[in-house]
């Protein structure tokens, strides 16, 4: 017989085991429960087909407007005036009156040579025609005697003619001392050396106290041009016919700089004008473009990129570059319909620009393509706007909650 221990303890053991089935049973109730709201069976038609939830995309209509295409070249920033300013006489370099860097106008005052040597050679050219102006005067006097008494039948008519020649060569000689006293009034000039043109001078070649040449390779400084300033680019020979049929026709071509980042715009301008010839090793066309500068963001050789305006087409259909996919069979789009299914429509493209893209044919202006969420579409898939789904969102109910509640935790007000 079992003792009222062991009773107990096989008594313990089949409650344990009563709890355990009844734990068991609940889980698998609860689990045949939630299944079908964790994993729902699709719903079907009538036919037996299942039925899927559209898909989420935006859409954009394809409109009519002017194209314009552009291209993206590297460019130098090239003054469209520089010159290194040379001394044309030689001599002691005595004064500068510019600070390196400086900003001049035309005609401003640069720099001072020794102009005693070239004052010197100007007096002494100024005296010799003094002299020789003197015996010019004294010949055309002794002449007009001469000619009296040959009227009389004084003299014979030879002593007048040598006369007359001896005046004529008074005068050759007064014409050539004039000249050189012109020749050392102009080398007195060339002693002040003067500012071009309107620019902004350079690092200084030459310190006051060496004596200046104008041999000199480096001369005394540079000036460049800095507004207006132009950029030399060369463009590919495919376009560059088209660009030149346009700068002929005096249609005036957009062009603009931008940095090396090819975002930051630093100047707007002007296709200025094209070399005559296209370059064989490169198949390209040089060509200028001139911009204003007062800001001075373009520095004379610095590399930016240049955006120029190939052609502008107006009444031409675009959608954005977005809606155009690609296939085995070339490009095609997504094209709404009105029972919200989307068809696909193959089409031919021109150039992309500004992120809007020419279409050749396929497209209707006014047709709604699928610009976004077009990875899970086919022929005929059910869509829905995401306008649509932002219109039917909840309200934003903050002022609810202000209102309900409290101040909020962690707030100090």
């Amino acid at each position: 017989m079992s003792s009222p221990e062991q009773k107990s303890r096989t008594g313990s053991r089949l409650k344990t085991a009563a709890g355990l089935v009844i734990l068991l049973a609940i889980s698998w109730a609860v689990w045949k429960w939630a299944l079908p709201l964790l994993n729902p069976a699709p719903k079907t038609f009538a036919n037996g087909g299942k039925l899927f939830l559209p898909t989420t995309v935006t859409t954009a209509k394809v409109t009519k407007d002017t194209f314009e295409e552009w291209i993206a070249v590297a460019g130098t920033v090239t003054p469209l005036d520089r010159v290194i300013v040379r001394s044309r006489v030689d001599g002691e370099l005595m004064k500068v009156h510019f600070e390196e860097g400086q900003l001049v106008k035309d005609g401003d005052l640069l720099a001072e040579i020794d102009p005693r040597p070239f004052q010197v050679a100007l007096d002494q050219a100024k005296g010799q025609l003094a002299q020789n102006q003197a015996l010019l005067e004294n010949a055309e006097a002794d002449l007009k005697r001469y000619e009296a008494l040959l009227a009389q039948d004084s003299i014979a008519r030879q002593q007048v003619d040598t006369q007359r020649a001896q005046l004529n060569q008074y005068k050759a000689t007064r014409d050539s001392n004039q000249a050189e006293v012109d020749s050392a009034s102009l080398q007195l000039s060339y002693t002040q050396i003067t500012a071009p043109f309107s620019g902004r001078v350079g690092l200084r070649a030459v310190d006051p106290g060496n004596l200046i040449h104008s041999s000199d390779v480096d001369g005394l400084v540079t000036i460049a041009r800095i507004d207006p300033m132009g950029v030399i680019f060369s463009v590919p020979q495919e376009v560059a016919v088209q660009i030149h049929a346009s700068f002929q026709g005096q249609t005036e071509i957009p062009v603009q700089a931008l940095a090396s980042d090819q975002k930051s715009m630093l100047a707007v301008g002007k296709l200025l004008t094209t070399d005559n010839q296209i370059d064989v090793a490169s198949g390209t066309l040089k060509m200028k473009a001139i911009f204003a500068n007062q800001d001075e963001k373009l520095f004379p050789n610095q590399f930016v990129t240049i955006k120029l305006r190939v052609r502008n087409t107006p009444d031409v259909l675009t959608v954005p570059a977005t809606a155009v996919q690609q296939s085995s069979k070339g490009p095609y789009a997504y094209v709404t319909q009105p029972d919200n299914t989307v068809t696909v429509k193959q089409i031919q493209t021109g150039p992309t620009d500004h992120e809007r893209t020419l279409i050749v044919s396929g497209l209707a202006e006014g047709d709604s393509v699928v610009t976004q969420g077009v990875d899970r579409l086919k022929e005929g898939a059910k869509i829905r706007l995401a306008e649509t789904i932002a219109e039917d969102a909840p309200k934003d109910d903050a002022p609810k909650r202000e209102h309900h509640g409290g101040k909020k935790k962690g707030s100090s007000i």
